[in-house]
């Protein structure tokens, strides 16, 4: 039986990556990247939790989540977003004729997953989240989640900002584009 990490409720900012099952390109292939948004979107409205920053790969999303009152549990915040997200690409993949990965997404199932209901396997298992505490942790997370479209293997713009899945382009280009990022001058 495995244990589930506890994140510390008490500190407000949080990156966190989650990945699709097998690392396989669902947001790519079904074009499902604005089912990110429309969580981040959820969350704001209904928890006022708000997003710092952002970059949703082809396979991957990562991102910083400001939570402005502790006592959140933040497994089941990502873990319902990550439920609603493979919802809606689950459906798109059908819609699309997708039946092979949709059938690589059904053997994935453990015999947890299909008795609690589960049709197919959208996401890993498991989240990273860090919880960020000075200036200097949060500035090289925002770093690294907005170079991420331009390094290794990926090379999904010529330059970094310009990754329309990113708010880089609102650090760097000041465009809005629906982001409105929260400041954090109190971290030291």
């Amino acid at each position: 039986m495995s244990t589930r990490t506890t994140h510390d409720s008490e500190a407000s900012l949080f990156y966190i990556t989650f990945t699709c099952y097998q690392w396989l390109p669902l947001f790519q292939l079904c074009n499902g990247y604005d089912c990110v948004y429309k969580w981040f979107d959820y969350l704001k409205d209904k928890y006022n939790i708000k997003t710092t920053a952002y970059t949703i790969m082809p396979n991957h999303v990562h991102c910083i989540l400001f939570f402005p009152v502790e006592d959140y549990n933040l497994n089941k915040i990502v873990s319902n977003g990550k439920r609603f997200i493979a919802y809606e690409l689950i459906k798109r993949l059908g819609l699309q004729g997708l039946s092979k990965i949709l059938l690589q997404l059904k053997e994935g199932l453990t015999e947890r997953d299909v008795a609690k209901g589960q049709k197919h396997k959208g996401f890993e298992d498991s989240f990273d989240a860090k919880p960020i505490y000075n200036r200097g942790f949060l500035l090289q997370k925002i770093n690294y989640i907005h170079l991420n479209c331009v390094r290794g293997k990926w090379k999904l713009a010529e330059h970094w900002e310009d990754y329309e899945h990113s708010s880089a382009r609102f650090y760097v280009k000041n465009k809005l584009d629906g982001f409105v990022p929260v400041h954090y001058e109190e971290l030291s």
